[in-house]
């Protein structure tokens, strides 16, 4: 009966013993988890913070994969290896060179052309030609070698036809200034008969004796005149006309338009 009743009676003793041995681990959804929880109060609070953090760090990593992705891409051109770039890069840095000694010449010649001094043989030559244009216009007094042809004509036998071809005559020999009985005359002068005796120059009223004065070569002058058929041969047919021509060394026209 012993033997039987040690067992009978210890099991009663282990069913009531279970409350105070230790407790298995309750499933989650079980009642008796939330009633007795394994962690302090405050571990529900920092669960969603774990949470945050860990998506915000996901996030930013999957953010910069493709922007160092693109970065890469700018960097490097497709199909461009590294010493392709070094050549263009050093191409571009001989251009840039020589066009910065190009900028350096010509601001150099720029400098150079705005210090010179006047061209002095252009400048003598702008000078004589705007002297010899005023002569021509008969603006300037003129004074040089040439002749003085002196006619007179008391019957009035010398028309306007004889001067006209002395003006001519002498332009042909380079009269450079060419003067009658006090009018300066010019390329557009003309002279015409007037009415009564003696002649109009360009408006103006002369009479004889006549006196033509020219600047050029004396003796070409001179020579202009002489020939044959030339105005001292005219004059001779005209009935108690003279005329006489002198070679000067110097002579003055004073007459201006």
């Amino acid at each position: 009966m012993a033997d039987h009743d040690g067992p009978a009676a210890r099991e009663p003793a282990v069913s009531g013993a279970q409350p105070s041995s230790p407790v298995e681990p309750a499933e989650p959804d079980h009642p008796a988890a939330s009633a007795q929880p394994t962690c302090p109060a405050a571990e529900p609070g920092r669960r969603p913070v774990t949470r945050a953090a860990v998506a915000v760090l996901l996030a930013v990593t999957g953010f910069a994969i493709p922007v160092a992705a693109s970065a890469a891409r700018e960097t490097a051109p497709t199909g461009m290896d590294t010493a392709r770039l070094v050549d263009q890069v050093g191409a571009l840095g001989t251009d840039g060179r020589g066009l910065a000694a190009e900028i350096d010449r010509l601001e150099l010649e720029r400098a150079a052309l705005a210090s010179a001094a006047p061209d002095r043989t252009a400048l003598t030559a702008v000078t004589d030609r705007a002297d010899a244009l005023a002569v021509l216009a008969g603006t300037v007094p003129v004074a040089g070698p040439g002749t003085e042809l002196t006619v007179t004509d008391p019957r009035g036998n010398i028309g306007a036809d004889v001067f006209v071809d002395l003006l001519q005559e002498l332009r042909d020999a380079g009269a450079e200034a060419i003067e009658l009985s006090g009018v300066r005359l010019v390329a557009e002068s003309y002279v015409v008969n007037r009415p009564g005796g003696g002649l109009t120059v360009d408006g103006h009223a002369v009479r004889a004796p006549y006196t033509v004065l020219a600047i050029g070569d004396p003796h070409t002058l001179a020579e202009a005149m002489r020939f044959p058929g030339g105005v001292l041969d005219t004059v001779a047919t005209r009935e108690g006309a003279t005329a006489r021509v002198s070679e000067l060394g110097r002579l003055e026209i004073r007459a201006v338009r």
